[in-house]
């Protein structure tokens, strides 16, 4: 992907994706509200777009590789296809409630709490581009590339799993800046789903991944800080 042409390709697919998936997200979205003036559902898919169009442009001029191995979808692992599956079908619900939410009044955060949601999602971006700073290998699917190393400085010295614990935060608050308290429910099963496919990472990080063993027992905590 080093060529001009490279380039303008991986950036098309890569904002092709985006706006595919920001499509179905507001179609599901005004769908459910039964509106379009679900202000709550634009400040946090203008939120999204605007993080992950800034972070697309700044890996691909500073590293295309990792844009490209970001687009890697397919895992290799039937346990982990499950948990794929499984997280997708927790995201349709955990959004689809707040949009039923906001039509039908079940539940109603204040205009602070959306905000304060808003800027715990932005702060999830913010860990996750910390993260693929620091580890050029930093891949969707679980796999040990060549010439890869452990990483251990930055969002990595604190927890073994940083991208993960990033995806946590901007989901779990997604909810709260829709607007809803009852979409957070479903999305607390997502730290049940990482923790199975964290464990089949780090059998495989253990076996294939020199020096992670070290890494482990210097690094206690998985996924949050001073709990697991």
């Amino acid at each position: 992907m080093s060529t001009r042409l490279g380039s303008r390709s991986l950036l098309s697919s890569a904002l092709v994706r985006l706006l595919a998936g920001l499509g179905a997200l507001g179609a599901l979205f005004f769908a459910t509200a039964g509106t379009v003036h679900y202000w709550q559902a634009w400040l946090w898919m203008a939120t999204l777009f605007l993080s992950l169009a800034v972070l697309t442009l700044y890996l691909l001029r500073s590293a295309p590789d990792l844009l490209e191995r970001r687009m890697r979808l397919r895992e290799s692992a039937g346990r982990q296809r499950a948990v794929i599956g499984l997280s997708a079908l927790v995201f349709l619900v955990a959004f689809a409630i707040p949009g039923f939410d906001y039509r039908y009044h079940w539940s109603h955060a204040p205009v602070a709490v959306v905000l304060l949601a808003d800027a715990v999602v932005l702060a999830g971006f913010v860990l996750y581009w910390l993260v693929l700073r620091e580890n050029r290998y930093a891949a969707r699917t679980i796999a040990v590339d060549a010439g890869q190393k452990v990483i251990t400085t930055g969002p990595y010295s604190m927890v073994r799993h940083p991208m993960y614990l990033a995806m946590t935060l901007l989901l779990c608050a997604s909810p709260l800046a829709l607007g809803s308290y009852w979409g957070v429910l479903p999305m607390l099963a997502l730290p049940a789903l990482l923790a199975v496919r964290i464990g089949h990472e780090e059998q495989l990080l253990q076996r294939e991944l020199p020096g992670y063993r070290e890494y482990m027992l210097g690094t206690r905590y998985r996924l949050f800080p001073g709990v697991w």
